[in-house]
């Protein structure tokens, strides 16, 4: 019942008045979205990397109606590649993009998308960096997976997600677990029906380690997206096991979430990668979050009260 509660409130320009400005919320929101424009996100990568930590971006914004939309979005991410230029951190910056901001749920939306993304990709490739293209509900997932495919054939070393909830990711996972691939492993947050995901967390964490078994066994660069403590040791094992170095993969947490052991991976010489997102949509982009699993409520405040 929660979740379409808060779907609702993040639409609503009175609700995001009242989140913006209240004493209480407005900390919690800040500690999680580090602002708005790039001249508020710059210093926090550089600040990120000073303490060894690498940064994938994102632009947020959601629900795009137009084809104008879509190009702003691009734009928005030719501008960030434009500050990051001068920074010199190659990979250690990339950015992750949402084709649903490039235009894909609208008519023609799988080819204007990839129109999109392209310049993105080439011109994060011109300054030595990458782009992963990030996971969104089922729906959307082959025609992702084929603008995946495409955008390798020139830029190999762009990047997908994948989401160990659904059904069909141990085969997707068989089929990216290859030479060159980057890829990066979830659970999943999107409110999927029984027929194409599990339902039960315990179920959930069993796939996640099915699917990182694949990954770690195959000839890719596996990246970790988990906070969970269990998930981190496991992919401490296996790698041990399969005899990968520290540089053959990585992990990537939340920006404001378990922000010590991002500091503490780092420090054993682990690749520890901060996904951060900014932009004015932040509202939505928050809220959002929260619907689609409301149970991470609870998880943002305890982060803010344990400042872990």
């Amino acid at each position: 019942m929660l979740g379409p509660v808060i779907l609702a409130a993040s639409r609503s320009d009175k609700m995001r008045r009242i989140v913006s400005a209240a004493p209480v919320t407005k900390p919690v929101v800040d500690r999680f979205i580090p602002g708005e424009t790039v001249d508020q996100v710059i210093p926090i990568v550089t600040g990120l990397a000073d303490r060894g930590l690498e940064v994938t971006l994102d632009v947020v914004g959601e629900d795009i109606t137009t084809p104008e939309q879509a190009a702003a979005a691009r734009d928005a991410y030719l501008e960030l590649i434009g500050r990051l230029e001068p920074l010199g951190l190659g990979t250690r910056a990339e950015m992750s993009v949402k084709l649903s901001m490039f235009g894909q749920a609208l008519p023609g939306g799988h080819e204007l998308a990839l129109a999109n993304v392209r310049p993105v990709v080439e011109a994060a490739a011109a300054i030595g960096t990458t782009v992963t293209l990030d996971a969104e509900d089922h729906t959307t997932l082959d025609s992702m997976f084929a603008i995946h495919e495409e955008l390798r054939k020139d830029f190999p070393q762009t990047g997908c997600v994948i989401q160990a909830y659904l059904f069909r990711t141990e085969e997707d996972a068989r089929r990216l677990a290859a030479d060159g691939s980057r890829v990066r492993l979830v659970k999943g947050a999107y409110k999927e029906p029984a027929s194409v995901a599990h339902q039960d967390k315990a179920e959930i964490d069993l796939a996640y380690v099915r699917v990182l078994k694949t990954l770690m066994a195959g000839s890719g660069y596996p990246m970790i997206g988990s906070h969970d403590p269990r998930l981190i040791a496991v992919t401490q094992e296996l790698a041990r096991r399969h005899g990968r170095k520290l540089d053959e993969y990585e992990f990537q947490m939340l920006y404001g979430i378990r922000s010590e052991e991002h500091v503490r991976l780092a420090a054993e010489g682990h690749r520890m990668r901060v996904y951060t997102a900014y932009g004015t949509d932040w509202y939505g982009y928050f809220m959002r979050r929260l619907a689609e699993k409301p149970a991470n409520l609870l998880f943002f405040v305890r982060s803010m009260i344990t400042k872990n």
